[in-house]
């Protein structure tokens, strides 16, 4: 998931993502509250235009907003996160609708590594953050949901709505029951935030002992404060609405100087208010 705010950017010199139809992408408009009530258009990317506009936002959200050092294939272009995965990846794009009526910039974006593909990459982005050998007999219904970003200007909740109504009709169109991904808590004030997090976290929800997973990096939590009264970010606070289970200690990333949650999602946990929501049950 690596959640942190939503970002926009492009792809270059990889090779092309492969052939999408058999996934069933569906795109949609919707009428979400956000800025100014906008009409928001949720798509999946369709070509490597697509996809490279959706790397453009992550690196505004990731490298210019958030400080990350990011590391991109040799040859790539600037201002542009991209990363072995993403060729493999479906990218989910949320657009606002420009002033002709015409679709305009991405202002929304999750990719979503589904368990062909990341049998094609050889694993999933978050086996380099965690070990999670408990997590086989799931996968094969299994996806990695990752660099979810949305801009600075449109996070007033109608945007990761929209991503995560398309995301839930997705899974089901597709007979997948699991999402895993790192949600992010920045470590800006050296971590004891996210160590306090997790303390509450692992009391309220810890998913049962068959599913946790071990931090390949571990946060020192022991060596931080965790007694502080924190609230979870907005995303992460919306994952566990929705049923999410925090699979493990964080880990640590240098490079976004971020502490990563482990976090699963399984869609017979939706509670049935958001089942109506996002599925229509």
């Amino acid at each position: 998931m690596r959640e942190l705010p939503l970002p926009t950017m492009p792809l270059s010199d990889l090779r092309a993502p492969a052939p999408r139809r058999s996934l069933h992408p569906r795109s949609a408009s919707l009428d979400l509250a956000g800025n100014d009530k906008a009409r928001f258009e949720v798509v999946w990317a369709r070509n490597d235009d697509d996809v490279r506009q959706a790397q453009q936002l992550r690196y505004v959200v990731f490298a210019d907003e958030m400080g990350a050092r990011l590391s991109v294939p040799q040859g790539s272009p600037a201002g542009h996160d991209i990363d072995m995965f993403d060729p493999y990846c479906e990218h989910l794009l949320v657009r606002a609708a420009a002033a002709d009526g015409q679709s305009g910039p991405v202002i929304g974006t999750y990719r979503v590594l589904t368990p062909a593909a990341a049998k094609r990459v050889g694993g999933l982005y978050s086996d380099t953050e965690f070990d999670l050998t408990r997590l086989r007999p799931l996968r094969g219904k299994m996806v990695e949901l990752g660099r979810s970003c949305v801009h600075p200007a449109w996070r007033s909740g109608g945007a990761i709505l929209a991503l995560w109504g398309a995301l839930a009709e997705f899974m089901v169109r597709n007979e997948l029951d699991t999402m895993i991904g790192c949600a992010s808590v920045s470590m800006r004030d050296g971590g004891h935030v996210a160590a306090s997090l997790w303390e509450q976290l692992r009391k309220t929800h810890l998913a049962p002992i068959e599913w946790q997973v071990r931090p390949r990096l571990p946060l020192p939590v022991e060596e931080l404060q965790t007694d502080l009264l924190v609230e979870a970010p907005a995303l992460i606070k919306g994952y566990l609405r929705c049923g999410a289970k925090v699979l493990g200690p964080p880990a640590w990333d240098p490079d976004f100087n971020t502490a990563d949650l482990p976090m699963m999602m399984r869609i017979a946990d939706l509670p049935m208010r958001y089942r109506k929501h996002f599925l229509g049950d």
